[in-house]
């Protein structure tokens, strides 16, 4: 949990447990793993307890929303970094209750519930067509096998708000079907996250994929953040120390890149930074 988070899109992180389970190629390099385990917490995978918390933890987004409504604001909130909402797991039915409680107690709050299980969520969810106001229902899709995948999923359901979190981005992703002849009985994406892998092992993402994105939002008006680089960077320089050639299969070309780390590469997109939002509802 952490108040005034360092995530680029959102205002706070809230975890109502710790601990999930790989399932797509997104997960391999998961930050949230190695955090776990950094800290000695042993909750990741199928048969792992995950690792639940006390009343005082569960009252911080209470006093989050104090804080908004003081101001007259709307703040976002994370949920969950290192966890999965969704995972169909019957021990974590109780600590879901709380969550649906405390989202219906905080109307100042947009709760932004990430998925990879977008399958689970009309079977664990308690709202069908009623979603509260303040529930933003994205999942994760690196790449067009799981655009396949998780959107339709994602995108029968009448959440307020819809978003893609794009990443770690490892392919090209193309959403025509999905926004220029979108069927009649799917709703809206509203916003795409985009971004690139950091940490050990990062895979490059390339900037065709990420233009791609940024193109296809501007067309079909859905709000576009480009949250970072990552590991690997464009350059012009072909003789640096960490350069290497990669085919990038939208522009058609090669692209030298180069492994910087996420914090010198930042996340600049054609000398743009890019941080639209859809409007709350």
């Amino acid at each position: 949990m952490a108040k005034n988070s360092s995530i680029e899109w959102t205002h706070h992180t809230f975890n109502p447990w710790w601990g999930c389970a790989k399932v797509s190629p997104a997960c391999a390099h998961c930050y949230a793993e190695a955090w776990a385990k950094r800290v000695g917490q042993n909750v990741w995978g199928g048969s792992a307890d995950r690792r639940f918390f006390g009343d005082k933890h569960w009252a911080e987004p209470l006093k989050w929303n104090e804080e908004a409504e003081a101001i007259g604001a709307r703040h976002r909130v994370f949920c969950a970094s290192m966890a999965d909402v969704f995972e169909p797991r019957t021990d974590l039915d109780p600590e879901r209750e709380k969550l649906w409680t405390l989202i219906q107690a905080t109307s100042s709050l947009d709760w932004l519930l990430l998925t990879k299980r977008p399958g689970s969520v009309g079977r664990l969810a308690p709202w069908r067509s009623d979603w509260p106001h303040n529930v933003w229902l994205g999942t994760t899709v690196e790449n067009q096998l799981w655009a396949e995948r998780r959107l339709p999923l994602l995108l029968q359901h009448a959440a307020r708000r819809r978003f893609l979190s794009c990443e770690p981005l490892l392919g090209p992703i193309d959403l025509s079907k999905w926004t220029k002849n979108r069927a009649a009985d799917l709703h809206p994406i509203d916003w795409i996250i985009a971004g690139g892998e950091s940490g050990p092992g990062a895979r490059p993402m390339l900037p065709g994929w990420a233009r791609q994105l940024r193109d296809q939002c501007g067309a079909a008006d859905i709000s576009f953040h480009f949250k970072q680089w990552g590991h690997w960077a464009p350059t012009e320089s072909v003789s640096a120390v960490g350069v290497e050639k990669f085919w990038d299969d939208v522009e058609g070309r090669d692209v030298t890149m180069r492994a910087n780390g996420k914090k010198v590469n930042g996340r600049s997109l054609d000398g743009q930074t890019w941080d639209q939002l859809p409007v709350a509802a």
